[in-house]
């Protein structure tokens, strides 16, 4: 049976009063959500090149952390419309979204929808490990209604927004604003923060210094979405859509490494789990050699302006 269809039958019996033991059991063992409110990341990652000189570091600390009213609108509205239309809405547990999610995989016959909520991702980021197990996804259930009984919703955003991962070792909307535009977060332009929303989903697939193309793809598809939701105008969803998009050089903040960076977090995180990459200190020396890194990377960006000049 398919993870989601067994995640919605347990869900039903939880909505209808119906808790068995394992769920008990299972949200007995999640951690306290005072954890959450005092939350102090450690550890980390430091990536080594091929002279053993420090080329990164994946830390588990999110960003720049900045209160939600320093956060504008636009940015706020672009990550709801595409990550969890209904989070005003639900108690944490968006079951409508769920059993959308589910029915799109059965007929695909695949587990590629999504169906978490911010509330959900929130847990899954603070406390949870990356794994695709119903034991971790019902532990992500359980955290996700114990949040919504515990902060207010603006308060679940705040954290949300601060502590994401958006790429290239930008955690958290501020960084991200800094890393992709070399602007604080309260700046963004609808083009922008539309762009900074769609990374949310695939950091890396997304990228506008992978691939650009997928990367306005994707912006669309946001835009679209807060169009769909009341945010924005069809107008103002073109206008945004053609404006042109000058991002900063990853060369700031010692990013000439970035993509081989973001190659080494994915392998890492998928071999061993998000808490040995952040929580226990790792030193990873890498055949990384600096000079042919940064030949490649000026070749990258040189072809990224290329192609924006070209789209006007």
């Amino acid at each position: 049976m398919k993870l989601k269809v067994i995640i919605i039958i347990v869900l039903l019996s939880l909505l209808l009063g119906g808790i068995s033991g394992s769920y008990i059991a299972i949200a007995k063992g999640t951690p306290s959500i005072e954890e959450l409110k005092k939350y102090h990341p450690s550890g980390g990652t430091k990536i080594y090149s091929d002279d053993d000189t420090l080329i990164g570091e994946l830390k588990i600390e999110k960003g720049i952390f900045v209160p939600i009213d320093s956060i504008p609108k636009n940015v706020i509205n672009a990550i709801i419309a595409v990550e969890d239309s209904r989070f005003w809405k639900h108690k944490g547990i968006d079951y409508i979204g769920i059993a959308r999610a589910a029915a799109k995989d059965l007929i695909h016959a695949s587990l590629k929808e999504g169906g978490s909520t911010i509330t959900q991702q929130l847990a899954k980021v603070v406390f949870l490990s990356p794994e695709k197990t119903i034991k971790r996804k019902l532990m992500e259930v359980s955290l996700a209604v114990k949040i919504e009984k515990s902060l207010t919703k603006k308060e679940i955003l705040e954290l949300y927004l601060n502590k994401v991962y958006f790429g290239h070792g930008a955690y958290g909307v501020e960084m991200a604003a800094r890393k992709y535009f070399g602007k604080s977060a309260k700046n963004l332009t609808l083009a922008e923060s539309s762009l900074i929303a769609g990374l949310v989903k695939a950091p890396s697939s997304y990228s506008p210094y992978n691939n650009l193309t997928k990367a306005k793809e994707r912006q669309y598809t946001v835009l679209m979405r807060m169009e769909d939701e009341g945010y924005i105008t069809k107008t103002e969803k073109e206008n945004a859509y053609r404006q042109p998009l000058y991002l900063s050089s990853l060369k700031k903040d010692s990013e000439v490494n970035g993509y081989f960076t973001e190659y080494i977090r994915k392998y890492l995180e998928e071999k061993y789990g998000e808490d040995t990459v952040y929580k226990s200190g790792l030193k990873v020396y890498t055949t990384l050699n600096r000079g042919m890194q940064e030949a490649a990377v000026n070749a990258v960006q040189a072809g990224i302006r290329d192609v924006d000049k070209r789209r006007g």
